[in-house]
């Protein structure tokens, strides 16, 4: 009989990304359990946002740096509700630029974080140059390549005028075509396909039981995209046309990444409908008064669902902002994700949720 060794892997490792622990039971190289234990990165956020409304914008973006812009919008649009401000039609479409925008940074840095969990540098240095040419976009709007500050209470600080419009449809265009060669090698390469096909399956029952949000939903068949919900519309999806949910059903480690990199192309084709409804305008609704009464709000950021509620009480000070992030919706999935693989398998398999544990504990 097998003797089970407890193996435990983080809070530090050289291949995970992020500080999570995960307590693993194994039975030779299989792993028969496991239990991930997070905590190691708490910094009070929240607690630090029982600040000034406006303030807690620069904030709420420094619960992540990868995702900054989508957490702003959350907070933003929550405060909006809180107060009954609608911002200007041109404001919610540069949000959603920025928005998709930070959502292809996002997903060709997983890409290439999971091409490193299997040791394919060439491939990991390729995505990390292709992703030069969108943070030099973001720099150019914003003035800064990780927390843009793009976002206020009311609409947006800054504009995108018409030279920038056309350097982001020349980035996009010269982005599709890194594109190009990046899918040809994730459905092609065998070094790709035989480490992450067919591991750390996850049904369509179980991501549904369990709560998963994001690629790691949509990748096991789950049709769930904030943004193609009409019930909650938020920033300028409302308006768009082109927009459909890429969604699959295998549920393996090599789909999640499958669906990420499809949703590069969806990202590309959003912001240029985008530029294309943009009509001269203001890019902010004045806001009066201080935030009286609650709200919450939902996007979906580069992970998954998203969401934030704010309490107000009349003051410029907010009584209490809660953050749910995707991470947490999806380390739950990764018990059975885990169960029965290879230690080998353990890297790749825990990357492909995107895991941030700094979004988590925040």
């Amino acid at each position: 009989m097998a003797r089970t060794t407890v193996v435990p892997i983080g809070p530090q490792h050289p291949v995970l990304v992020e500080p999570i622990h995960l307590r693993f039971e194994v039975e030779e190289e299989v792993v028969k359990g496991v239990t991930p234990v997070i905590g190691y990165n708490h910094r009070g956020i929240e607690k630090l946002m029982e600040n000034d409304f406006k303030k807690n914008v620069f904030i709420s973006e420094r619960v992540c740096g990868i995702c900054s812009h989508q957490h702003s919008t959350a907070y933003s649009q929550a405060v909006e509700r809180v107060m009954g401000v609608t911002p200007p039609d041109r404001a919610l479409l540069i949000r959603t630029i920025m928005f998709e925008l930070n959502r292809i940074h996002s997903h060709l840095l997983i890409i290439g974080l999971e091409a490193d969990a299997i040791g394919y540098e060439n491939m990991f240095m390729q995505c990390w140059r292709d992703r030069e040419i969108v943070m030099r976009l973001v720099e150019m709007v914003s003035g800064n390549r990780v927390h843009y500050s793009m976002n206020q209470p009311g609409g947006v600080r800054r504009d995108i005028n018409d030279a920038q419009q056309k350097e982001i449809e020349a980035g996009l265009k010269q982005l599709e075509e890194r594109f190009a060669d990046l899918e040809q090698i994730m459905r092609h390469d065998q070094t790709w396909n035989s480490r992450l096909k067919g591991i750390g399956l996850l049904s369509k029952k179980l991501a549904m039981d369990l709560g998963a949000v994001g690629p790691v939903a949509r990748a096991s068949g789950v049709d769930y995209d904030i943004r193609s919900t009409r019930a909650h519309p938020y920033a300028a999806y409302h308006m768009l046309k082109s927009f459909k949910p890429i969604v699959h059903e295998a549920g393996d480690t090599w789909t999640r990444m499958i669906v990420r990199m499809e949703e590069l192309y969806v990202s590309a084709a959003i912001v240029r409908e985008c530029i294309s409804l943009m009509k001269p305008g203001p890019i902010t609704a004045e806001v009066k008064g201080n935030p009286n009464g609650q709200a919450w709000s939902r996007v979906e950021a580069s992970r998954g669902e998203l969401v934030y509620f704010v309490k107000g009480v009349g003051k410029p000070v907010m009584d209490r902002v809660k953050i749910r992030t995707p991470t947490f919706a999806n380390i739950p999935s990764l018990g059975p994700m885990l169960m029965g693989c290879q230690v080998a398998d353990i890297p790749p398999i825990v990357t492909a949720i995107d895991p941030c544990i700094c979004c988590t504990d925040r």
